[in-house]
């Protein structure tokens, strides 16, 4: 578990008082929780739930300040079952059980902000089903562009009528807003939480992804005997060094700029021609030369250093590619670019 800075000067307002809740123990805290109003309670739980482990020594400076009675309270661990806990005490287990759905869900202080960190499709595939005019208040409190992304999602016609009603909205009453608040919390927040599953493939092709090409494919050939189904999606969802040349001239250079050259250098001793020509037709001529006599300083090398610095290229281009710093076409009709 992660460890909070020892820096008691770095902590904030909110962070001394959760660190204060989880060493008070749970039935003092639970009297504190109920003097508290909702939104309190639940900034206050998600901070608490992932402040992980605090050092012994910051408990105590924090407790000094507050009151010198107490000055040695140990270590304490902040996780979402110490804070649920807590809440047990003071409040009935189903406003309990909606804070700890609602903080165990997406990012976001509000239901709002939890909305914008939902996938486009998610959220689509469960607003095709409401009344158009409880879309169109959804749409009209995230994000353009994720609202954007979500209608372009929603059949045609049942779009058109989203779109008419969010034209022709006024001022949505509280009384409205906090019960379509309640319904997305208990009916679509609660479900997402509980169905929320790495698709299986995807994961091992990941994983597939960071073996060494012997024990890969051995493993490939092995699974086509047994589901060739499953392996073939496998396979398409994998990410080689060779697919490296899907990258436009924007991502290849963005790539460049955060690459070990060492490593680079290395990765290419074993590139098809294609890889090497995407690389070097977007460097400098001078740039391209330096690399070119770093792969002939290294003679030759083992193929499985070189598939190492290969996957470590892999790793790094879909980390920046899952930051949207840079876009790996999938090579279908809707990734072709117009000039």
């Amino acid at each position: 578990m992660a460890r909070i800075k020892e820096d008691y000067r770095s902590l904030t307002g909110p962070q001394k008082a959760a660190i204060m809740m989880l060493s008070l123990g749970e039935e003092q805290a639970g009297k504190l929780f109920g003097l508290m109003e909702d939104d309190e309670i639940k900034e206050l739980s998600q901070i608490m739930a992932n402040l992980g482990t605090v050092g012994a020594n910051l408990v105590e400076r924090l407790f000094v300040d507050f009151a010198d009675a107490i000055s040695n309270t140990g270590s304490l661990v902040g996780s979402y079952e110490s804070t649920e806990r807590l809440l047990v005490k003071s409040l009935d287990k189903e406003r309990v059980a909606l804070i700890m759905e609602e903080i165990r869900g997406p990012a976001g202080r509000t239901m709002w902000d939890k909305l914008g960190n939902v996938h486009e499709q998610v959220l689509a595939n469960y607003l095709k089903n409401e009344y158009p005019q409880t879309v169109a208040v959804v749409l009209s409190k995230v994000k353009a562009d994720h609202a954007s992304r979500v209608l372009a999602l929603l059949p045609e016609g049942f779009a058109m009528e989203v779109v008419m009603r969010m034209l022709h909205m006024e001022a949505v009453q509280k009384d409205v807003l906090e019960s379509i608040e309640k319904t997305l919390r208990t009916e679509f927040m609660s479900n997402l939480a509980r169905t929320a599953r790495r698709d299986s493939h995807e994961m091992m092709a990941e994983i597939f992804n960071n073996l060494d090409r012997n024990t890969e494919a051995r493993f490939l050939t092995a699974l086509e005997e047994r589901n060739r189904e499953s392996a073939e999606k496998i396979k398409a969802l994998m990410f080689t060094f060779e697919d490296l040349v899907r990258l436009d001239t924007a991502g290849a250079q963005t790539l460049l700029r955060h690459v070990e050259k060492e490593k680079l250098a290395l990765a290419l001793k074993g590139a098809s021609d294609g890889v090497k020509e995407l690389f070097f037709a977007n460097m400098s001529e001078r740039a391209g030369k330096m690399l070119k006599e770093d792969m002939d300083s290294l003679g030759p090398v083992r193929l499985k250093d070189v598939e190492e610095a290969q996957t470590a290229v892999v790793t790094l281009a879909k980390e920046l590619s899952n930051s949207g710093q840079i876009v790996i076409s999938e090579g279908k009709d809707d990734d072709e670019l117009v000039y």
